[in-house]
């Protein structure tokens, strides 16, 4: 358990340096979408008193905050793999919870203005810019935040400070 805690919290950072590109992408698409749910009552409470969600109230700002903080995070590269674990979650519960009832034409979203407006090609369509942001999240959660990250930062400053001695630590004056 040890082991993948530290995998989670204190990642390898020698993922590839394109890593920023996909955190960048990523977390701006979240951060904007957390931000939206707050400026626009239809894509917060009112969406999700629409898919039946409970508590919507409660949920949809709970979301918000995560998609916002989580972004500004995943953008700064800070705790890189909770966050991504964590958007991996939503977005799966997003997919699910919108898009089959997209195929199966029952939707209580509005449907695609123009065609297809039900089934499987309408999923195909709609789910793209969902399925990105699960692939990018995937991506975070395994490679990590790569070397232009805070979490490198960090770990590099961690590496290069000179070990203290655990306990009470006595200083002399020099003479």
């Amino acid at each position: 358990m040890e082991t993948w805690t530290r995998w989670l919290i204190s990642p390898d950072t020698r993922a590839p340096k394109a890593t920023i590109w996909m955190r960048l992408m990523t977390g701006w698409v979240f951060f904007w979408e957390g931000v939206i749910k707050f400026v626009f009552v239809n894509q917060g409470v009112g969406r999700f008193t629409k898919l039946g969600m409970p508590a919507p109230d409660v949920l949809a700002p709970a979301i918000a905050v995560l998609e916002i903080v989580g972004g500004l995070a995943l953008v700064a590269g800070v705790l890189t793999r909770p966050f991504a674990l964590l958007f991996i979650g939503e977005m799966i519960v997003a997919i699910l919870s919108t898009k089959i009832s997209l195929y199966l034409g029952h939707s209580p979203l509005p449907l695609p203005p123009a065609p297809p407006q039900i089934g499987f090609w309408a999923v195909l369509h709609e789910w793209r810019s969902d399925i990105a942001q699960l692939a990018c999240s995937v991506f975070l959660f395994l490679e990590g935040p790569g070397p232009w990250s805070v979490d490198a930062a960090l770990r590099s400053s961690r590496s290069q400070a000179p070990a203290e001695p655990r306990g009470l630590r006595v200083r002399t004056a020099a003479l």
